[in-house]
């Protein structure tokens, strides 16, 4: 058996690697007989379906059917929905026409309501919205359904809200946060979100304070598969992705849970955000949230869930959520150092360990660190080297973004390997000191400055019970080591995936450098292997043969189309005309129409929308002048009183459009109204690029201007006036776009877009 011993725990090391993700979320089943009173996840799917027909952004004719079904389904579950309607702009200034819709279950209590909260619009201008965040309605409908099937008397009011105008800057939640007359009861919030197709559900939390109480709170709901952990949400915390919970945290200080999952990223805000890309075990695992929590909250004190405290936490298979105090945080860190100086003593005291030995220690662990360290930060700058076409991806996770980060662990593997290959002759024992120091230090760190991540004490811990028995036993058991090892396989494990497929490919550093602290943490049991330079070789070998699998993958196809942008940009002032791209390799559709070695000056980089990840122009090439009709822009108001200079400027679209932007010259605006909506003085002074406001037009509706400048300031408005209409509009005769072709997200695309300048002396 021990002649096997390596082998086995390898393979046992990676059934415990998949265990925790598959143990992670609920299986479905297609032979699943829906329960009369219980969440079934083929209801869920069936809503999905109704919902994810067509691509549903505000302005689109699909969005007022999706309305119509879902109002339509409250009703059937006996309830009395209810529209809320307004203009709003949000903090980002993409102006909207918002339409909410809202029902309210009465509890029998005068405590604060539980809101169920999701958005019901899909991102502009292609994607189905089957998963963002179709999926996030139908869980709530179909809980719904199951819930008030079960006949219950809630003590707390039940808020149902489906906030539109999600996508274009959180505007419904907005409405109502600000201007519904049932904000002020909301409690707590559960809202259901997507950045992705499939994969477990992360849980997240918002609070203004600590989150020790709705911690306390979601343990005893007891849902099945809690997945989450306080760091996931220390780092969302420093991302600009906001969700409709934000509005309520940060407007009115309303707490609430996040739901959300990430996997297949790259088919987020894309014409892939389909009803047969959606992953079922993922709605069952929304569903295996929503359902408990549900039936305890709406029974639950709402009015105490306000703490000081804040809670570290993280799941574990089995035990759900493991929960500790801040407080612990230093004790703890104090606790293990201690152990550690009581164990280096014990091993100089019984000559187990040698002072230089433990010194030379460093070279491999510190090392690895570095070469894995490259590794991952070049590594993505290499194969876009390689595959350029990657770049179009704007999400940053390619359709093969499994296949490369099996293959960059593999490869670090192989380094960790190869190294401690290099310094065999030295005892398990010495080189255990330099990884525990690195970790101890790691630890120190991460309490300083990101206490969330503070459970990486925990896998130390079990660490340094590793480094005891080898301290006080030659030859310790390699599988009593192995089941030591078990937390730093479920703790560590899950984040090597989880930052590339979440943030994108660039942060493939996080793969390759938890893989080296996750082998560190391991070492115990790696270090007793006899053959490491076989290990790595086969490592190496193995990932050289994932790299192969993700290079035969690389290209595109039906299943992983190319995204791909088309405009016809139309300059009034100048009456030329253009194609242009934002594709960084323009796709065969895309280049009939253009000089793929004539990139885009940077005159024309500057006339361009404004899009997420402020992409420009890439490639232009001149295009045949179009009649298109230009909005009519009118001056009703032009006054000074003071010293101010009040303008009111009327814009009417005399096409069917989409948007409409607007920038100004280098002009201080002193107030700024839009349809009557003020702009806010918070926004003004932070906008960006000289840009006014994104209107986000429904129903063909003019922009109404309203500006207070300084009495002697000359205004210039540049107005970019776009509908994507350019692939069924009767002046062109675009082909369609191919099977293998997606419309690139993010960005305006296959559109007609039209900018004119006017001036205002």
């Amino acid at each position: 058996m021990k002649k096997y011993s390596s082998p086995i725990s390898f393979l046992l090391i990676i059934a415990l690697i998949y265990w925790v993700f598959k143990a992670s979320m609920p299986s479905y089943t297609e032979s699943e007989t829906p329960p009369k009173n219980g969440f079934s996840t083929k209801n869920a799917f069936e809503h999905v379906k109704n919902i994810a027909q067509e691509p549903h952004a505000v302005g689109f004719k699909a969005h007022s059917s999706v309305r119509e079904y879902l109002m339509g389904q409250l009703m059937k579950l006996g309830l009395n929905p209810q529209l809320q309607e307004g203009y709003t702009s949000g903090d980002w200034g993409n102006f909207s026409k918002a339409i909410n819709i809202l029902s309210r279950i009465e509890g029998t209590g005068d405590g604060k309501a539980l809101m169920l909260l999701s958005h019901y619009d899909s991102s502009p201008h292609s994607s189905y919205g089957a998963s963002d965040a179709g999926s996030g309605v139908a869980t709530i409908l179909e809980g719904l359904r199951a819930f008030l099937e079960q006949n219950p008397t809630p003590a707390n009011d039940i808020i149902i809200l489906f906030t539109d105008a999600e996508e274009l800057g959180l505007n419904g939640a907005d409405l109502f946060v600000n201007k519904h007359p049932w904000a002020k009861d909301v409690g707590l919030v559960l809202n259901f979100e997507a950045r992705g197709s499939g994969g477990p559900s992360y849980m997240l939390i918002e609070t203004n304070r600590g989150n020790g109480k709705l911690i306390e709170e979601f343990i005893a709901a007891e849902p099945d598969f809690p997945v989450g952990n306080s760091l996931a949400y220390s780092i969302y915390k420093l991302l600009p992705n906001d969700t409709d919970l934000t509005v309520f945290r940060e407007d009115r200080d309303i707490d609430g849970f996040n739901f959300a999952f990430i996997d297949d990223h790259y088919d987020y805000h894309t014409a892939n955000d389909r009803v047969d890309r959606l992953d079922r075990n993922t709605l069952a695992h929304q569903g295996s949230y929503l359902m408990p929590l549900l039936i305890y909250f709406s029974q639950s004190d709402l009015n105490n869930l306000k703490s000081l405290n804040d809670y570290i936490y993280f799941n574990l298979p089995y035990y759900k959520l493991v929960t500790y105090p801040f407080g612990w945080i230093w004790p703890l860190v104090g606790l293990a150092v201690l152990f550690f100086i009581i164990l280096i003593i014990y091993g100089f005291r019984k000559k187990r360990l040698s002072l230089k030995e433990s010194l030379i220690g460093f070279i491999p662990s510190l090392s690895i660190l570095i070469v894995n360290g490259l590794i991952g930060y070049f590594g993505w700058t290499a194969l876009l080297k390689i595959y350029p076409h990657y770049a179009d991806i704007q999400q940053g996770f390619t359709y093969n973004g499994h296949s490369y980060i099996i293959a960059f662990v593999l490869c670090s593997l192989a380094v960790c390997f190869y190294l401690y290959y290099k310094f065999h002759k030295i005892g398990v024992a010495n080189l255990l000191v330099a990884p525990l120091v690195l970790w101890l230090v790691i630890c120190w760190a991460m309490a300083q400055y990101l206490p969330g991540a503070s459970f990486f004490i925990i896998p130390v811990f079990a660490m340094l019970l590793s480094f005891m028995m080898i301290l006080y036993q030659e030859k310790p058991a390699i599988f009593l080591l192995l089941f030591l090892g078990i937390p730093a396989l479920w703790i560590i494990g899950p984040f090597i995936e989880m930052f590339p497929v979440g943030l994108g490919m660039k942060m493939i550093i996080t793969s390759t450098l938890f893989t080296s602290l996750l082998f560190f943490l391991l070492l115990g049991i790696f270090g007793f292997y006899k053959s490491k330079g076989r290990w790595a070789a086969l490592a190496l070998v193995v990932g050289i043969g994932f790299f192969v699998s993700a290079h035969l993958s690389s290209g595109f196809d039906v299943e992983n189309p190319k995204p791909s942008s088309l405009l016809y940009v139309l300059n009034a002032d100048e009456s030329t005309a253009r194609w242009a791209t934002y594709e960084k390799v323009p796709s065969a559709w895309t280049s009939q129409y253009l000089d793929k070695d004539k990139q885009a000056p940077d005159r024309q980089k500057a006339k361009t929308i404004s899009s997420k990840y402020s992409s420009n122009f890439t490639f232009v090439k001149e295009a045949p002048f179009k009649s298109i009709p230009l909005p009519i822009i009118e001056k009703s108001m032009d006054t000074v009183i003071g010293q101010e200079r009040l303008l009111e400027i009327c814009i009417t679209p005399q096409r069917d459009i989409n948007r409409l932007e607007i920038y100004t010259n280098d002009v201080t605006l002193n107030k700024a109204f839009v349809n009557g909506i003020d702009l806010g003085d918070y926004y003004l002074s932070k906008r960006k690029w000289a840009k006014l406001l994104t209107h986000y037009v429904s129903n063909n509706e003019f922009t109404e201007l309203r500006l207070r400048i300084p009495k002697d300031s000359v205004l210039e408005l540049t107005i970019y006036e776009a509908s994507n209409d350019l692939l069924k509009h009767q002046q062109f005769s675009i082909p369609p776009r191919p099977a293998d072709n997606i419309p690139m997200p993010f960005i305006l695309n296959d559109a007609i877009l039209v900018t004119k300048t006017v001036r205002f002396e």
